[in-house]
């Protein structure tokens, strides 16, 4: 930190910053809905538009792809435009979007409209994170992290019920349409409340104007080729094909091009700089392998229970739901506790309290009750809220208050690539996991194993009168085909979750790398 930021007084907003808080907390939660209601939908859409399922897919991809290019923007556009000017223009295009996205008369159109809607939500998040951390003095950021922070850790667990209800009630354009509303009141209450520090100012005088197009161009190519192929990969098995290979090498040639830049242009559009500091290269490291465990849950959990348990879409979202009363459990007690306590103490416990919920899904079988879902859920629940808010503060204490909209940006992003890299990784993980199970489940199924024999032979007699006559043995053996393929598939998904556990498990020893803060001075981040 500069001696002119250390010694100038601190500068505070003209309003009650709870006010400021409701603000940027109503215009996040719904960017950060949008990330997961319209999973739900994907079918409803392909029909409507007529278009595949798998073609719909790009209505998430292509929401993801322009975020992510947005996000680390975005210390940078904040001092170009001013942030204040930022957060309401990124508002009032969100809510335009939304609305063309309701009224999409075609999947291109569709596609096009999310592709504007993640942009402008991109920046939503970490421009709120350091907006909250400066109207907030450093005794109270704890609870107005951990109050953000609840806002924006439910939101994507109840994002693919509500989206389930709304879907089955109305229509998947009402998913789009409820955008509307709110974000006017969220543009409204920010015009009305937050307003923009002097050191913006100065920054953007200092800079004279420049644009780092190079870096600018070098990143978004580079992200954009690295989501497409993280959702993409598994589809087209990956390196067998010719595109996937070719989007490889551009994407790795233009990250590292895209590195070198910004560490020598003198007003880089990314400050990667900012992770000389030790502690907050530790902790983008740390949410990048939390953002793989609580993406890759989020994505495993309900296909788990639809295809296995057979629950319906909506009882499927249900289910998660419990995740977000542990959220909300540990928010509160988080923000009574941050500043009194070690943060690194509670980063341990929740990673330990992630480690043990992963495991306790990883001990599942088919003839389990609710509760054996959402006892784990809960605690799972607990274990982010602990993990969440002391790492970002951790993460960010020793950062100048200047740097922090630009730290936001690159904290933000490490997280939603830590979800693309879990959610293609146990999506490869359970189609390739279930061929192997199969396999070595049909080496036992032979008539030399007794077992199996007698298995079969009781499985025919009770076939008897239920099918036509001379038709037992094969109904017999088809039903266990059946049972052998659900019991692959069992088996990769508790594979899944104890590789989950392990990530959690090592995560807990990363956390030692993080310098002992006496309280909260930085932004909380999740998603």
């Amino acid at each position: 930190m500069s001696e002119n930021s250390a010694s100038a007084p601190r500068w505070t907003p003209k309003v009650n910053p709870w006010l400021i808080a409701l603000s940027v907390m109503l215009a996040t939660v719904l960017e950060v809905l949008d990330t997961s209601v319209a999973n739900v939908a994907l079918p409803h859409m392909a029909g409507n538009l007529s278009a595949s399922t798998e073609e719909a897919t790009w209505v998430l991809t292509s929401y993801l792809v322009s975020n992510a290019i947005v996000l680390p923007m975005t210390g940078w556009l904040s001092t170009t435009f001013g942030r204040k000017r930022f957060l309401m223009g990124c508002i009032g295009l969100f809510v335009i979007a939304s609305g063309i996205c309701g009224a999409a008369p075609t999947l291109g159109t569709l596609v096009m409209a999310r592709v504007i809607q993640g942009a402008a939500g991109g920046a939503l998040q970490p421009l709120s994170q350091a907006i909250l951390m400066e109207s907030f003095p450093p005794e109270k950021r704890g609870v107005a992290m951990a109050l953000f922070g609840l806002g924006v850790v439910v939101a994507p667990i109840i994002g693919p019920t509500l989206g389930g209800w709304i879907t089955d009630s109305y229509s998947w354009r009402w998913i789009f349409y409820i955008n509307l509303p709110l974000g006017l009141v969220a543009l409204w209450m920010c015009q009305s409340f937050i307003e923009d520090p002097p050191y913006l100012k100065e920054s953007s005088v200092a800079r004279g104007g420049s644009v780092d197009y190079l870096g600018f161009g070098l990143m978004a190519v580079g992200l954009a080729t690295l989501q497409i192929i993280l959702d993409q990969g598994q589809q087209v098995d990956w390196f067998s094909a010719m595109w996937l290979r070719w989007f490889t090498g551009i994407c790795v040639v233009s990250l590292i091009a895209f590195v070198i830049w910004e560490l020598r242009v003198k007003h880089p559009i990314v400050d990667l700089r900012i992770l000389k500091d030790k502690t907050f290269a530790a902790g983008t490291v740390l949410i990048f392998m939390m953002g793989i465990v609580l993406y890759s849950t989020v994505a495993m959990l309900p296909l788990f229970l639809q295809n296995l348990l057979h629950y319906p879409a909506l009882d499927s979202g249900m289910a998660l739901s419990p995740r977000g009363i542990g959220a909300v459990i540990s928010m509160m007690l988080v923000g009574r506790l941050i500043g009194r306590v070690d943060s690194r103490a509670l980063i341990g416990i929740g990673f330990s309290l992630l480690a043990f919920a992963s495991w306790r899904f990883g001990s599942l079988n088919l003839q389990i009750s609710m509760s054996d879902i959402v006892v784990p859920n809960v605690i799972m629940g607990l274990g982010m809220g602990l993990v969440f808010v002391p790492l970002s503060t951790t993460s960010m204490a020793s950062l100048p208050v200047e740097k922090m909209g630009n730290a936001a940006g690159i904290y933000n992003l490490m997280r939603n690539i830590g979800g693309g890299v879990g959610i293609s990784m146990v999506t490869t993980m359970l189609s390739r996991g279930t061929q192997s199970n199969q396999a070595h489940l049909a080496a036992h199924t032979s008539q030399y194993n007794p077992v199996f024999q007698n298995y079969l032979s009781g499985l025919t007699d009770a076939m008897t009168g239920n099918v036509p006559i001379g038709s037992e043995k094969t109904h017999a053996l088809a039903t266990m085909y059946k049972m052998m393929l659900e019991q692959a598939s069992l088996l990769s998904f508790l594979d899944i979750f104890r590789w989950l556990a392990v990530i959690c498990t090592l995560c807990i020893f990363g956390v030692f790398i993080l310098r002992k803060r006496k309280g909260p001075t930085g932004p909380v981040a999740a998603h």
